[in-house]
């Protein structure tokens, strides 16, 4: 079962070590309003292990967002997957760290990392540093990081059909996090993280 962690001001520090034959499955979630510094340390020991883990934050005011995942595959035919996605709005400032590390014994390693990231406000700034340290040849590994803004194209069309622009801001926003929340796996508390996932992105809208 996925474990869903919402994430309250201050720190959280996560050291994981997943054996052979586990697997290991997170979800982060970080609401407006909230500063914190993640800090995750995984590390594959045994062969066959697994580790996903996604994130997803909401930032519209002056919080400061710092994420950091090291990842390590330390032995062979180990897969892992990491998913963030962010909105940073206001004054806001968001930095994330993700590194994969690939032993040169890890062979048949797939490893891949992707972080998202959407300005809604001049003010708010986005640092992200994905990074691939790969000692092994037989391998499965890649990186991404991307920034941009709202599709307005997107909006007109929308407001064409009759839907408001903040409530087809609020629908963009909600469609690039969702990828995220797709990874809860239980119903009702996914159903319960979107809502207020909504809710938390109309009042950050309301307040471009």
């Amino acid at each position: 079962m996925t474990e869903v962690i919402v994430v309250s001001e201050g720190s959280l520090a996560r050291s994981i070590e997943v054996q052979s034959g586990q697997r290991t499955d997170m979800v982060l979630l970080v609401y407006p309003g909230v500063s914190c510094d993640i800090k995750l340390d995984v590390r594959l020991t045994g062969e066959g292990a697994e580790a996903n883990i996604y994130g997803a934050y909401v930032c519209g005011d002056k919080e400061k967002v710092k994420i950091s995942v090291d990842m390590r595959h330390d032995v062979p035919h180990c897969n892992s997957r990491q998913l963030f996605k962010g909105i940073a709005g206001g004054d806001s400032r968001v930095d994330f760290y993700g590194k994969i590390t690939v032993a040169q014994d890890a062979q048949k390693t797939e490893a891949y990392q992707e972080n998202h990231n959407l300005l809604l406000s001049d003010g708010a700034k986005v640092d992200t540093k994905p990074q691939l340290e790969i000692y092994a040849d037989d391998v499965k590994c890649s990186h991404g990081a991307t920034i941009g803004r709202l599709n307005e194209e997107e909006q007109f069309y929308m407001r064409s059909r009759g839907i408001s622009l903040e409530d087809a801001k609020v629908l963009q926003m909600i469609s690039f996090i969702a990828p995220v929340l797709e990874h809860v796996e239980d119903e009702a508390r996914r159903e319960h993280a979107a809502s207020e996932l909504e809710t938390a992105i109309r009042n950050v809208v309301r307040n471009l």
